[in-house]
């Protein structure tokens, strides 16, 4: 699982003749990752495209046209369907002229109305102002202008003029009229309130107007209504044939262009690509029965985990000169061999291409691509392939991300009842969304989902209650607390010690894990000299400083809780006896710190600079507590207001507990003890919406399931944010680039056509 799949690297050398045969089986068994043919080899060039490529294309443009403008989607496709060349050519051509005499129907139609719209919008002011239309122009010696603005304002311009005036008012819409030139009228209303609008060159009652122009726009809406549904018609009765025309035209493309990656003389042709190692002997029995011997089918290498994803030697494949004809000729006697198989094809045995006894390939530089292999934790590559997908000769991270992710988000939320609706949530996804991304993203949801509800059961939470500690732990198995806490009342502080304790060791065995991986991988590509450079002196170091902060050397300096956790008494939270290394220990682990200093000394120097990443990067993992204590502390709140709460002392400080059930008398107003379903109550800390009349009661449910959705969808954020943060930027960054290739194999996967078709 920390590994893709193992690939190994193909050549199929074989004659011209037979290569269209090739093309569509490869197709077929959707397998091969491609090498492009760089031009290396004297002789060789890349092959041309297929014959019908060129026409292939050109149809499929149509097909894609046709689909934008019928608006189909890939739910209109209905069942597979076969589709027919001769179908191909002459529905397409009826479904072409149908639906491009309805768009451009379409397209002059929306035109007109937009007309018709623009129209209405200008006559809507002249319609407001109630004068006839043919009172507003055609003077010779008056000048009219209308418009919207203030009648005082364009009044008290037109008094300036030494001219006759007039103006006509209504519902903020103005019209001015002076015996003067139109120059001088718009240039005295430049100093009003007053935006002219274009008079329009019509006659009578602008009502009588307006009213035509509203019976054109609902003409014009009924026709085009009408386009649209025949168009809506079209797109059903089509949809499965556009679909599926697409998808036979987009094979038929693909195919046709496979040549340009291969290697070609005259008479034969070279093509290599990756493949499962575990599917060779697949490839090659299919292509066997395809063609027979007419081409040959060499395993070039299987892949290592190496730098490069190439092994210099490679177990199972035999590459001796017995089992491939193969010489030391180099490219000269691949070229000889590929011309043999193209003038005879029954008599003379395909050729590798050998330099130096070693194999000769299309190209040295093409990396594996990378197949994720991760059984159950395959939906966690969503998160991982956030960075990258991985290169073929790095650890893959998604089963660790499987493993600690929702780990981390549950036990910073830790709650019966989030954890049920975060689980619904992603069962909701899973079942309703057609991607896959998103039905990855619904697993994950529901995976953090019943950690949530795991963590919320040993915590006894249920929405911030602890009716499960109460109902099940108390009652059932007899603990006087559920088997841990999170620490917010005063009797249980020394449970939040132990969250920023343990969240630290989390971090600290987290850090480690990426280490070794990443010595392991500087092994691989480095050797053992560099591994320990480069990554064995972060590894000393970490420890050695964990184990210094956790002896008892300068012991005066170290907080307590360091020993008293893990120790015995009260403030243990885990009672294991462990109250700290002797201060000999400690010393030994300032010893490892020293050398892990002095390795970088000596390897990547200028990485000593960052020594202290190894205290910082630990630290980080606090914020896990950090965010449990925070929205513990958040659901607390909403019950408080809602339930209200009191206090109880106890021998380790005061126990808080909620209203459920009422609320006890207020110990400040009473005298002598308050007793409470057998405590002794010290104090109200709030007395409870639910507890204070029917009014506050219905208030107090809106604060309470308010409340409540804040703390969830707040949970997921911050818990999620976090969380995936640690991952990707204290662990991730410690042995992962991902930037690996990913498998594209040749062939497509059908969904709207039979494999005949």
């Amino acid at each position: 699982m920390l590994r893709p799949k193992r690939m190994s690297k193909l050549s199929v050398t074989g004659s011209k003749a037979v290569m269209d045969d090739v093309i569509e089986t490869v197709h077929d068994l959707h397998l091969v990752h491609f090498t492009d043919y760089d031009g290396r080899w004297e002789g060789f060039d890349n092959g041309d495209p297929m014959e019908g490529g060129d026409e292939a294309s050109e149809m499929l443009v149509t097909v894609r046209s046709l689909k934008s403008i019928l608006g189909v989607e890939p739910e209109d496709a209905g069942p597979s369907r076969i589709v027919t060349d001769e179908t191909l050519e002459t529905e397409l051509e009826e479904v072409r002229v149908e639906a491009n005499e309805l768009d451009d129907e379409r397209t002059d139609l929306e035109s007109e109305l937009r007309e018709v719209e623009e129209e209405l919008d200008a006559m809507d002011p002249f319609a407001t102002l109630g004068i006839d239309l043919d009172l507003l122009w055609g003077y010779d010696s008056l000048s009219v202008a209308v418009g919207e603005g203030d009648a005082d304002s364009v009044e008290r311009a037109l008094a300036d003029l030494d001219a006759a005036t007039e103006t006509f008012a209504e519902g903020g819409v103005v019209a001015a009229f002076a015996h003067t030139d139109e120059d001088a009228l718009q240039s005295a209303l430049v100093e009003a309130d007053f935006t002219a609008v274009e008079v329009p060159r019509e006659e009578g009652d602008p009502q009588d107007v307006l009213a035509e122009l509203e019976h054109r726009k609902q003409q014009l809406e009924s026709k085009l209504d009408t386009v649209e549904d025949r168009l809506e018609d079209l797109r059903y009765d089509v949809a499965g044939f556009l679909l599926a025309a697409e998808e036979k035209l987009a094979i038929r493309a693909r195919k046709a262009e496979a040549p340009l990656s291969f290697a070609t003389t005259d008479n034969a042709f070279v093509a290599e690509g990756w493949i499962p190692t575990e599917r060779v002997e697949e490839f090659r029995i299919a292509l066997d029965d395809a063609v027979g011997d007419h081409v040959d089918v060499e395993e070039l290498e299987v892949a290592e985990y190496d730098r490069h994803g190439h092994a210099a030697t490679t177990e199972g494949v035999d590459h001796t000169p017995e089992k491939t004809g193969a010489g030391t000729g180099g490219v000269e006697e691949e070229r000889a061999a590929a011309e043999t198989i193209g003038d005879d094809d029954e008599e003379a045995e395909p050729q590798e291409a050998r330099a130096d006894g070693g194999t000769v390939t299309m190209r040295d530089d093409d990396d594996p691509p990378v197949i994720q292999d991760n059984g159950v934790s395959q939906p966690f590559e969503l998160l991982t392939q956030a960075v990258g997908r991985p290169n073929y000769s790095e650890f893959d991270p998604t089963v660790i991300l499987f493993l600690t992710f929702p780990l981390m988000f549950g036990f910073i939320i830790g709650d019966v009842g989030y954890g049920l609706i975060y689980t619904g949530i992603g069962y909701y996804m899973v079942r309703n969304f057609d991607s896959e991304a998103f039905k990855n993203f619904g697993v994950i949801t529901a995976i953090c989902g019943v950690s949530t509800a795991i963590f919320g059961f040993l915590y006894g939470e249920i929405f911030g209650l602890h009716l499960v500690a109460s109902q099940f732990w108390d009652g059932v198995v007899g603990l006087n607390h559920a088997p841990i806490e999170k620490g917010l009342s005063p009797a249980t502080s020394y449970w939040a010690n132990t969250w920023f304790l343990v969240t630290a060791l989390f971090g600290l065995l987290h850090l480690n894990t990426a280490y070794v991986l990443e010595f392991v991988e500087n092994v691989s590509l480095h050797g053992v000299k560099e591994a320990v450079l480069e990554t064995g002196s972060w590894i000393l170091a970490l420890n050695g400083l964990w184990i210094f902060i956790f002896s008892r050397l300068f012991n005066g300096a170290k907080p307590d809780l360091l020993f008293e956790t893990f120790d015995e008494g009260h403030a243990a939270a885990f009672e294991l006896g462990f109250a700290g290394f002797p201060a000999e220990i400690g010393w030994v682990g300032l010893g490892m710190v020293g050398l892990g200093m002095a390795l970088l000394a000596v390897g990547p120097v200028h990485e000593l600079i960052e020594i202290h990443v190894v205290l910082a990067h630990t630290l980080s993992y606090l914020r896990i507590a950090a965010v449990l204590l925070a929205k513990a502390g958040m659901a607390f709140a909403v019950n408080l207001l809602f339930w209200g709460a009191y206090a109880s002392p106890t021998e380790h400080g005061a126990a808080w507990h909620f209203g459920l059930t009422g609320m006890p008398a207020d110990p400040a107003e009473t005298t002598g003890t308050v007793m409470f379903h057998g405590y002794e109550v010290s104090q109200i800390l709030f007395p409870g919406m639910v507890h204070m009349g029917p009014a506050m009661t219905v208030f107090g449910v809106f604060v309470l399931i308010a409340g409540n959705l804040v703390v969830l969808l707040l949970g997921v954020t911050s818990s999620g944010i976090q969380s995936i943060r640690l991952e990707f930027f204290e662990f991730f960054e410690k042995f992962y680039e991902g930037n690996g290739t990913p498998y594209e194999p040749f062939g497509t996967e059908r969904t709207y056509t039979a494999d005949d078709s």
